[in-house]
């Protein structure tokens, strides 16, 4: 959650339709989108992402300075694509929304400091937005017109990121848990890349694990029994990166790539399980929303569908375009904020480390600061 410094009152009507341009450079994504907000509900106008995984793919990951050069030739030509999509004029435009945070900080300079030079050209606000609250809107931009109606449990799943939090409004978010070391789309690329699955390996390792055995491989099962709503998946990704070098048949690589998604989806499962009985005490209505790139992952939806069923939670998703990052979430989080008459100074500065719940990352860091402290 932004800091109250972030954002000033700017008197946005909350009845009011807000039309909104959205820019998301976070990471090897360059995206625009525009964005109606009426009435509570979004419509999305126009929405194109341009993919670098070409640039990236000989790496097997994004290096952080090509990401940052492609962003800047190609984000003035996919900014005014998804204005001519939506058919509208910057006249039409009530805002502008761009990621200040967190990523790729390279990359999110460029699409923060293209949002100021059209609002700053268009005489239009400008709106800040960190990209997890991005991820934990997306549902909401649900193509069934029933968006999910705050409050809600949340489980946001990526390469990045890996947290249980509860959502009551834009901007008014707690963390329940996080992972206290890699996120789980982190220990799916790790893992393919171990298998030599090319890139991006997410994809690639669901793909290859349709076809193997999850049982095969006696994985560990991480935080099994411990209090609270954390994750850790760098003892799984260990495991998997040393099978990875024993193998010695498709069969076998199939089998490595089964178990791992197995894993995930199970711990992914047991910690929001564990959430879900919480928030359930706190809360009279039950809703819980999967958001981010492994929420695209056919197991994991399936398990975590299936535990919302058991304990009696309705279960939404992003359709899955708005899955993987994209700039119709960080629209909506912008109309959301706007709605509510919150802007942002133009010397907001863009954060390689932003997160969602400021209070509790201060005083509950994950990481704790210290020679040995992971990610310090």
């Amino acid at each position: 959650m932004a800091t109250t410094a972030d954002y000033t009152s700017a008197g946005a009507g909350a009845n009011a339709a807000l039309i909104v341009l959205g820019l998301e450079t976070s990471c090897d994504e360059t995206a625009a989108s525009v964005v109606r907000l009426s009435d509570g509900r979004a419509e999305v106008l126009s929405s194109v992402v341009h993919s670098q995984i070409d640039d990236h793919a000989a790496f097997g990951g994004v290096v952080p300075e090509i990401a940052a050069r492609s962003h800047v030739e190609m984000i003035d030509g996919v900014a005014r694509r998804a204005m001519a999509e939506a058919g509208l004029d910057y006249a039409d435009l009530s805002g502008v929304a761009a990621t200040a945070g967190p990523g790729l900080v390279g990359g999110v300079m460029v699409g923060l400091s293209f949002g100021k030079a059209v609002a700053l050209a268009r005489g239009l606000p400008l709106v800040a937005v960190n990209h997890l609250e991005g991820h934990a809107v997306s549902a909401r931009l649900t193509e069934s017109g029933d968006p999910a109606a705050y409050p809600f449990l949340l489980l946001l799943v990526s390469g990045g990121h890996c947290q249980l939090l509860e959502v009551r409004g834009i901007g008014d978010m707690s963390r329940l848990g996080t992972t206290i070391d890699d996120a789980a789309g982190e220990a799916f690329d790790k893992t393919a890349k171990a298998l030599d699955l090319g890139y991006p390996g997410g994809p690639a390792l669901e793909k290859l694990a349709a076809s193997g055995d999850a049982d095969r491989y006696d994985l560990p099962r991480a935080l099994l029994g411990r209090a609270g709503y954390d994750f850790s998946f760098s003892g799984l990704k260990t495991a998997a990166a040393r099978l990875a070098m024993t193998v010695k048949t498709d069969q076998d690589r199939a089998d490595v790539a089964a178990g791992v998604q197995a894993a995930i989806a199970r711990q992914l499962t047991e910690r929001t399980e564990r959430a879900m009985a919480d928030f359930a005490q706190r809360h009279e209505t039950r809703r819980f929303v999967v958001a981010g790139g492994v929420a695209a992952n056919r197991t994991v939806r399936t398990r975590l569908e299936a535990a919302a069923t058991r304990h009696g939670f309705s279960f939404l998703a992003p359709p899955l375009a708005y899955c993987t990052d994209n700039a119709a979430m960080i629209a909506l989080a912008g109309a959301e904020r706007l709605a509510l008459g919150l802007t942002s100074p133009m010397d907001v500065a863009a954060r390689p480390r932003w997160p969602l719940d400021e209070a509790r990352a201060l005083a509950d860091p994950a990481h704790k600061p210290g020679r040995k402290g992971a990610k310090a």
